[in-house]
């Protein structure tokens, strides 16, 4: 049996850990699936690779308000879909080949399926056939999430062929058309980039709008317009799947509920998008002690401690965020713990941003209006519309805006909420404001904004909020 001083289960953001600081340590690392984790893999990196030329493919239809008019030739899926896994498989590939060097010689990776047996035991059951043992003296969780798969009848049973954003991107060819099942991020944006490439889109959505996490009027926003790109079928839920043939392909059926009863939807492939659940059920958390919530997230204090002494948990495993972004922050307060034990930091998890890659861009951080309402917090609001600049009047957009909401007393941001174009990049600035405890109007008054720029979108709301009434 193999001791180790310290463990580290998942090679996503878990990965960062090790280095220079840590070579006096003996490190395990297990890895079950390809290194670097969700988002290098079939996560943030490669859908956003994919993004980006469907933004290119579909610019088309944003130019015909401007007098440009230009038409799609083709898509050239293959070469697409080889170019975006040609760089992410050779940095896998490297990544691994990287810590099973010389280089790493305080590091022994383990390839395989790592499971508590006990308190601080891990029996892993390793890719090439064989068992291993290790122990730890301490242990960082870091084994991320997967897709879920509701319990569907069709689905679940495996007998009807289906994808979900681990396997939708490398597909072999196009489909004519494609259903997707989820009202979340990620169906968003494989709508995106699915009908950006010319696929005839159906989306399947449980409850009465989009991306209903978000505040109420970008979510109210984007499933309109998403609605007119696509079909979008709202409080609509999936009641079976069977497979379908015809014409020499092979396809899918699926018995559906919505608000005119019951009917069937045939489409070619079956993206299921309905959200991902930590791995937690898959390390035996009970038999090492490990405190969960019950919806399966690893139990955390602010510290990133679990309930068992010497074990850290971070990323999609322990937080309620399942962002790159997060976990990489959570990664750093980690490291720190482990090299100060005695003067540990605490995770920093007030205002986390998100975004959404589709078409129309949203980003968002802080309380949505509804969450202030719901708090009775006193709150003053300004809504900025695109159309009100110049970089708006540019583009002709009459219906994207910034929303931005303040503290009257304080005059300090309480959330921040864009939809439409560069919506990620404009919020920057807000998420800064907010970090650092600075006032809406001193951002707005206290620095230049570059004339007409979109970031112009956010001096302008700042402007609108009213004069704090505490000095």
């Amino acid at each position: 049996m193999n001791h180790f001083d310290l463990v580290i289960i998942g090679t996503g953001s878990g990965n960062s850990i090790p280095g220079p600081e840590l070579e006096h340590l003996s490190i395990a690392i297990v890895e079950d699936n390809l290194f670097g984790g969700t988002c290098l893999n079939v996560g943030c990196i490669p859908t956003k690779m994919f993004v980006h030329p469907a933004e290119l493919a579909d610019a088309a239809r944003h130019g015909r308000s401007l007098g440009v008019s230009s038409h799609l030739d083709a898509v050239d899926w293959p070469g697409i879909r080889d170019r975006v896994f040609g760089r992410i498989d050779a940095i896998e590939a490297a990544g691994r080949a990287y810590r099973e060097s010389p280089e790493c010689q305080n590091i022994t990776v383990f390839a395989g399926h790592g499971r508590f047996i006990s308190h601080k035991r891990l029996t892993i059951s390793m890719h090439d056939g064989g068992t291993q043992v290790i122990t730890g003296e301490r242990f960082v969780l870091a084994a991320g999430s997967h897709a879920v798969v509701p319990e569907i009848a069709g689905l679940t049973s495996g007998a009807v062929p289906f994808h979900t954003s681990d396997t939708i991107m490398r597909i072999d060819r196009l489909p004519d058309n494609i259903a997707i099942l989820g009202g979340g991020f990620i169906a968003a944006e494989f709508a995106h980039i699915f009908s950006s490439f010319g696929v005839a889109v159906t989306q399947l959505v449980r409850g009465p709008a989009m991306l209903r996490q978000l505040d109420g009027d970008l979510s109210e926003q984007f499933t309109r317009e998403a609605a007119s790109r696509y079909e979008v079928l709202l409080e609509t839920t999936l009641e079976g799947v069977t497979s379908s043939s015809g014409d020499g392909r092979s396809g899918v059926v699926l018995e559906v509920k919505g608000p005119n009863g019951p009917g069937t939807i045939e489409a070619e492939l079956l993206l299921v998008a309905t959200g991902r659940r930590p791995n937690s059920d898959a390390l035996g958390m009970a038999a090492a002690g490990v405190e969960v919530h019950g919806d399966g997230r690893v139990r955390v204090d602010d510290y990133q401690r679990t309930s068992v002494e010497g074990i850290f948990a971070l990323g999609d495993l322990s937080s309620a965020h399942q962002l790159k972004h997060v976990a990489n922050h959570e990664a750093r307060v980690v490291k720190h713990n482990l090299l100060h034990p005695d003067e540990m930091m605490t995770a920093d998890h007030r205002f986390i941003p998100a975004a959404v890659f589709a078409d129309p861009q949203i980003a968002s951080v802080g309380l949505t209006e509804e969450q202030v309402i719901e708090a009775q917090r006193p709150y003053a609001v300004k809504v900025q519309k695109y159309a009100d600049i110049a970089a708006g009047w540019a583009r002709e957009d009459t219906v994207h805006f910034l929303k931005v909401l303040a503290d009257p007393t304080t005059g300090l941001l309480l959330g921040a909420h864009v939809i439409g174009p560069e919506a990620a990049t404009v919020i920057q600035p807000l998420i800064h404001a907010m970090s650092f405890g600075q006032r809406a109007l001193d951002v707005a008054r206290g620095q230049y904004w570059i004339h007409p720029a979109l970031s112009e979108l956010v001096e302008n709301a700042l402007l609108g909020l009213p004069e704090p009434t505490e000095q």
